[in-house]
């Protein structure tokens, strides 16, 4: 079942659903802040100032099996106020939302791109639309250009939806309580850690 607009205002306003803005105002602005962003079905997380790109020329190949592969291989870019980052035809790099969000053990939340975007060929996640019950972090985007152009992206342009799912119950295991929850309370955007993954671990 997915929360409607009504639901996710409720869900806000009763702390069950936590939104943090990247700057600091009373707690009366900031969640009418929030609820300008709410639609039928879902809210609006805004673009961050942080950029991770892999440093391909480095490396031959990412490996699972090999971490030193990718771990450490990204360069990070901060965008200043007011600027762009062009995103290059074919490219693939991590952006962050501005927001932190936590999610309560009972709720699921659905990353999906803006349709403005979409039509310039701008893919927020490639697999990652996501974020389980318990989560508490910003959400990393893997944003892609599909296009033959090259596109930019603003730091405080609303860059994705979030849509709202009530689960049967609460999770047993919720993110926070889980034993490989690796990007928990994550600020940045985050490079993969898949070599934590149990099958990866070296014996």
């Amino acid at each position: 079942m997915i929360l409607s607009d009504r639901d996710i205002k409720a869900a806000v306003a009763s702390g069950r659903v936590k939104l943090t803005l990247p700057v600091e105002q009373s707690a009366e602005a900031t969640q009418l802040e929030i609820f300008s962003r709410i639609h039928a079905s879902s809210m609006d997380l805004r673009l961050g100032h942080t950029f991770k790109l892999y440093e391909h020329s480095k490396f031959a190949v990412l490996d699972p099996k090999n971490p030193e592969s990718f771990a450490g291989n990204m360069r990070t870019i901060n965008i200043p106020e007011g600027e762009s980052f062009i995103v290059q035809p074919g490219e693939f790099v991590l952006g962050v939302t501005q927001e932190t969000i936590t999610v309560p053990d009972d709720l699921v939340v659905r990353v999906e791109g803006r349709s403005s975007l979409g039509r310039l060929g701008i893919i927020i996640h490639s697999t990652a639309g996501f974020v389980d019950p318990g989560f508490s972090g910003t959400i990393t985007l893997e944003i892609s250009n599909l296009n033959r152009l090259p596109v930019a992206l603003y730091p405080g342009m609303r860059i994705c939806q979030l849509a709202f799912e009530m689960m049967t119950s609460p999770a047993d295991m919720p993110y926070h309580k889980k034993p490989h929850s690796k990007y928990q309370h994550q600020v940045l955007p985050e490079e993969s850690r898949l070599s934590a993954d149990p099958e990866f671990a070296k014996a």
